[in-house]
């Protein structure tokens, strides 16, 4: 059974930083594509990042290209998300899904997600 858990969320002023992390359990990451997605209140649940089973290829938001980084640690079967110069627009519940595919045009999450963090962004 597939279990993924996020951490790392909290309460940042603008401009600040944060890094939320993915453990898996029941997946290694090196077999799967993995992504982050977030949820502000009233909105649909959003693309942020993904990358790919080997980690040689990313995909960002346009909203977050630039300011945050994904990456893996295959040895940790551990997914992070870097997240540089925070704004208020930035706040949500992120959630760490396994499985997701993308092309130029489409991003289709996979089935398995985790419990979520809650990241908020404010002064």
């Amino acid at each position: 059974q597939v279990q993924l858990v996020e951490s790392g969320g909290g309460l940042v002023q603008p401009g600040g930083s944060l890094r939320l992390s993915c453990a898996a359990s029941g997946r290694t990451f090196s077999n799967y594509n993995m992504g982050w997605f977030r949820q502000a209140p009233g909105k649909e649940r959003e693309f942020v990042a993904g990358i790919s089973r080997s980690g040689s290829n990313t995909n960002y938001a346009d909203s977050v290209r630039g300011r945050f980084t994904i990456s893996k640690d295959i040895a940790k079967n551990t997914m992070y998300l870097q997240m540089n110069s925070l704004k208020p627009e930035d706040t949500a519940v992120y959630y760490c899904n396994s499985g997701p595919s993308w092309t130029p045009t489409t991003i289709v999450p996979g089935n398995h997600w985790g419990q979520g963090t809650q990241v908020t962004v404010s002064s």
